[in-house]
């Protein structure tokens, strides 16, 4: 394919493939929770009330979708399909709480990709330590031009 027609060759990490991966691992804390909070105002009781939380159907703090989603903008942004990729559509389905002290691994795989337009499908992926899945879904990104922006 000609550099003409490949809307990626002026992005950072060029045109990823079909069935590439990548992941982050971060275990949840009060402090997420926190500036989550703060950050967007959501300290409804199940995130910030302990007492509360622990005599809901839950049984304890749940960390907030936002914070738990999260995880996957960082891989998105960071690593694959890299710097300058934001989500233009996300459908995720929260299938399991995530608790404090979760540890809970982001994984992005890549399903499709445009090659005439820096747009990639992905399928997206959030489990914690015991395997279990919390979030999963899909999602499409736009990877802007950086090259030439960054020095």
């Amino acid at each position: 394919m000609s550099d003409a027609v490949n809307g990626w060759t002026a992005t950072l990490h060029g045109m990823p493939e079909v069935g590439q991966k990548a992941e982050a691992v971060k275990t949840m804390q009060q402090s997420d929770i926190e500036l989550f909070s703060a950050l967007t105002g959501d300290r409804q009781p199940l995130h910030t009330n302990p007492e509360l939380a622990k005599a809901s159907r839950f049984g304890g703090v749940i960390v907030q979708g936002g914070v738990t989603s999260g995880l996957l903008n960082a891989v998105v942004a960071e690593q694959l399909p890299g710097p300058g990729s934001v989500f233009l559509n996300v459908d995720w389905n929260f299938s399991k709480p995530v608790y404090l002290d979760d540890t809970i691994t982001a994984t992005v795989e890549i399903l499709e990709v445009r090659p005439d337009k820096p747009i990639c499908v992905l399928k997206t992926v959030i489990s914690n330590q015991k395997g279990e899945v919390c979030l999963e879904g899909k999602a499409t990104t736009y990877t802007a031009e950086l090259k030439g922006l960054i020095p």
